[in-house]
This record gives C-alpha cells, structure tokens and sequence, in this order.
C-alpha cells in the first residue's frame, strides 16, 4: 500500500493531509482558498507536489468537493462554490498531476473517515451527516462510498422537511437550488439562527450558551432544530435503516442533540423500537480530508 494525499476543498480553505500506508495522519495543513478556478487548481497540483516532495514519494491523490461531478458531463454540478460549477475538475487535476485523481463530495468523505477509522468504525451501513454553514449527508456501505447512479446519493440537505406543520409550511423559504423547504434552508446553522433572531441573523453558535443561560426564545429554537433534525433523520432510517448516524460540521458541537434527538425519533420512525446511534465525529475537522485520502483504495 502506498502513502495517500487527501484534499479538502472548501470555498475559503484548502486543507492538505497525508496518510502513512498504514493509515495514520502523518502532514495536515491548510491555506486560503484562492478566488478563481484556475488558481484553484493550480494551487492543488502545487500542494501536491510539495507534500511528495516532503514525504520524499509519491502519493495517490482523493479530493472533497461541496459539489459532485455529472456521470454525464463530467462536469461539477451541484456545488455552492460556485467557482467549481461547470468545470472538468476531476479530469483537469488529472491532467496537471499525470495520475489519475479520485474526487467525492466532501460529505462522503466525511463519512468515509468516520466509517473507516472514527466514531462508526465496523459498522457495515454509516449515515454521515454535516449541520454546519449548510447541510449534506453521506452513504457507506461495506467501506465504500455509495454514490448512487446520478452520483447524488446522500443529498439530505436538498429534500424537505417532513411533516411540517401549517405554520413551518408558511414560514420555509426559498434554499439556494431553487426549491422551498429544502432541510438546509432550517437545519444548518444560518437557518437555525434565522428562525431564533429573525432574517438578518447567521450565527446560531451561541445560542446553546444564551439557553443555558435562561434565555427562552434561544432555547425554544433549539428544540424545534432537534425536532427537525430527528425528522429528517428518521427518512433516513426509515430508507436505508443505517447502522450508526454520525453528526459533524458545527452545529454537531452542540451536546444537547444526542440526547434528545434519539428521543424524539421514536415519533417518527416506522419502527416498534428505534435504536440507531447518533455519534459524534470522532476526527473533528479534519474527517473530510481524511477521508478524501481514503478514497484510495476504498473505492
């Protein structure tokens, strides 16, 4: 087995590990995402050869993007780094490296790394999720990636909220991709600071601290984001039946969810009992590189 590089590509960091042959986390840096595809990817090619060049090998090459590539233009669709859309990433990285170089949606890759080696290790069906700026899932069954035929599967963040009530119906509003409702527009953090202290508000960070603190409206927000969160998961369950949910991205610091989250499910869930684990990540932060990285060989 060789070293492995993986690549986090978000739309203002880069992040760069990478893998001894046995796994362990051997480099990990990070830097600024230049404006513009092309110095984008130039960028890439050039932390790669330096990180080679460090660990005196070469190395196979995986990459996170908040996007995923069309099977059928094998272009970027889908990513709200916008600068990636419509672009032959996967084939123009290739070309600068002379390899070829594999490339999944950053949250696959974050349930790769906490499938492989993190908080659902030897668990053959592992549901990733991120609650952070915006809202994604991923599927791994058996140590892999499911993609799914339009490479879309695990795409959580773009399907709506269940059972919403007449008063959540009137209040969901328009996400990014153009639907009402979807579970991104009020499960990831602005959506949940919206809902707590109106339009203008993007920050839910502080609001398990202000509820702890006695403060009413931020505590009443954040059962509603439990709610809807539990809701959501329980399509999940009720789809794929995973053997372990595994929380990441910001929201998923918040402590409060894996105690009343499992709670609630079992109103929802089609199931005489429920008994799905909902984990925190084990690898933090750096999941989604890690498991950009374990996307040689996994796939």
């Amino acid at each position: 087995m060789s070293h492995r590089i993986g690549i986090d590509l978000g739309g203002t960091k880069i992040e760069i590990a990478a893998l001894a042959p046995d796994g362990s986390l051997i480099l990990r840096r990070r830097t600024a995402t230049p404006v513009g595809y092309d110095a984008a990817i130039g960028l890439l090619a050039d932390l790669v050869h330096r990180t080679e060049a460090e660990l005196g090998t070469t190395a196979t090459v995986g990459v996170g993007i908040p996007g995923t590539i069309s099977p059928a233009t094998g272009l970027v669709k889908n990513a709200n780094s916008n600068a990636l859309n419509g672009h032959a990433f996967e084939d123009d990285l290739s070309r600068l490296l002379d390899r070829e170089v594999r490339v999944a949606n950053d949250a696959n890759c974050f349930a790769l790394s906490e499938a492989a080696d993190g908080a659902a290790a030897g668990c053959g069906v592992v549901f990733g999720v991120i609650i952070g700026t915006g809202c994604g899932g991923g599927i791994v069954v058996d140590g892999k990636v499911l993609q799914g035929r339009h490479r879309i599967a695990g795409e959580w963040g773009h399907t709506p909220l269940p059972w919403a009530s007449p008063a959540e119906q009137a209040s969901l509003q328009r996400c990014w991709c153009g639907l009402h409702g979807c579970l991104e527009t009020v499960l990831a953090g602005p959506g949940l600071a919206a809902d707590c202290d109106g339009p203008g508000a993007r920050d839910a960070s502080g609001l398990p601290a202000r509820a702890a603190a006695g403060d009413a409206k931020a505590q009443a927000a954040l059962d509603r984001h439990a709610d809807r969160l539990a809701r959501g998961l329980a399509v999940v369950i009720d789809m794929i039946d995973p053997d372990a949910i595994v929380l990441g991205g910001g929201l998923s610091n918040m402590a409060h969810l894996y105690v009343q989250v499992p709670e609630l499910l079992k109103r929802y869930v089609f199931s005489d009992i429920v008994t799905t684990p909902i984990l925190p990540n084990k690898h933090g932060d750096s999941s989604g590189v890690r498991g950009a990285a374990w996307l040689w060989p996994a796939r």
